[in-house]
């Protein structure tokens, strides 16, 4: 069997047991929760009387049924996967009788075209300027973006967010600081609505990014520093190749593979920085989302937004390892030796 199809076999057996265990603990987790979610909203519904026992019981049981909650413990998990595997997480008790899947699927653009682009946007911008810091050594202005990321680099995500949202909303308003569009722009493939959509992103976004780009800088600069002091680089030096070559074609290209094992670590964390940015900026996606639905015990969205995030974070994560061998052939030579 050739190396990569190897690989590929590896990597998407991890994929199929990060996805097993990771939605088995979300099932276990919100089924050991002292919140019973039928009997909350059976409150809800009685909580001004008028209502026959009968009548609150038919509603008990059809709460039950509606949420996979009849049988035991090994029938729910059973209906729960099967669940999971069409991808109905039922109706959303907040929202009844909105679908789970419809109000995530209203939800994850935004988190998405928010986060997923500020992080390989701070990813691409931190490498490059990190690579060129650690080649150009002695490059003042290099230097002074080296100490710029130095000092952001330690500063807490919400405190960078929080100094941003003051600034620019309340010292000099020129920008929106809470929701994704504007409330009297229509939702629709207009350009009213993506710029509005654009001058939303642009506080949360830049608080990602120049949190981002510090610790992709740092950690480029360091592995170019190392990199520069090989033999093939000084001989391509001594030879006359171009440094702008050296630079693409010898050093950041062999400098960057651990950085690509970063960026899908940093994609596995995308839906924990959806819980703070959207939270410090009002911004409608998953993690607003998420936060809701546990304020209200809504049991199924909650479900519903953690599995959801698991496959959608271990797909990404299993398509960029899958791109790693075609970017370093030396990542599927080593798969081969093994």
């Amino acid at each position: 069997m050739p190396a990569y199809a190897r690989y590929l076999l590896k990597r998407f057996g991890q994929f199929t047991l990060v996805v097993f265990i990771g939605v088995n603990i979300t099932f276990l987790i919100s089924h050991a929760t002292p919140i019973d979610p039928v009997e909350q909203t059976v409150a809800a519904a009685t909580a001004f009387g008028g209502t026959s026992p009968e009548a609150v019981e038919e509603m008990r049981r059809s709460l039950r049924s509606l949420y996979g909650l009849e049988g035991g413990l090994l029938q729910q998990y059973i209906g729960f996967w099967g669940r999971v595997v069409v991808g109905d997480f039922g109706p959303s008790l907040s929202a009844f009788p909105t679908l789970v899947s419809t109000l995530i699927a209203r939800a994850a653009p935004w988190t998405v075209g928010l986060l997923l682009v500020s992080t390989l946007l701070s990813w691409v911008i931190g490498n490059l300027l990190g690579g060129l810091a650690g080649y150009y050594r002695h490059n003042r202005a290099l230097k002074l973006v080296g100490l710029l990321a130095m000092a952001v680099h330690p500063i807490p995500y919400y405190i960078v967010a929080l100094v941003l949202l003051i600034l620019f909303g309340y010292v000099w308003p020129v920008l929106p600081i809470s929701g994704g569009s504007g409330m009297n722009v229509e939702q629709g493939f207009s350009l009213d609505f993506a710029l509005s959509v654009l001058r939303h992103s642009i506080l949360p976004a830049l608080s990602l990014v120049l949190i981002g780009i510090g610790s992709w800088f740092l950690g480029m600069r360091s592995l170019v520093s190392n990199v520069v002091t090989d033999d093939y680089v000084t001989y391509a030096e001594l030879a006359g190749v171009p440094r702008r070559r050296i630079l693409v074609a010898y050093v950041m290209r062999n400098a960057i593979t651990p950085q690509i094992t970063g960026l899908a670590m940093s994609i596995g964390a995308i839906f924990n920085g959806a819980i703070i940015t959207e939270q410090v900026f009002g911004y409608p996606g998953i993690g607003t989302l998420l936060v809701e639905a546990v304020h209200k015990g809504d049991y199924s969205l909650v479900l519903g937004v953690a599995t959801i995030s698991i496959v959608t974070v271990a797909t990404a994560v299993l398509v960029i390892d899958l791109l790693h061998p075609l970017i370093d052939p030396r990542v599927q030579a080593a798969e081969g030796g093994h």
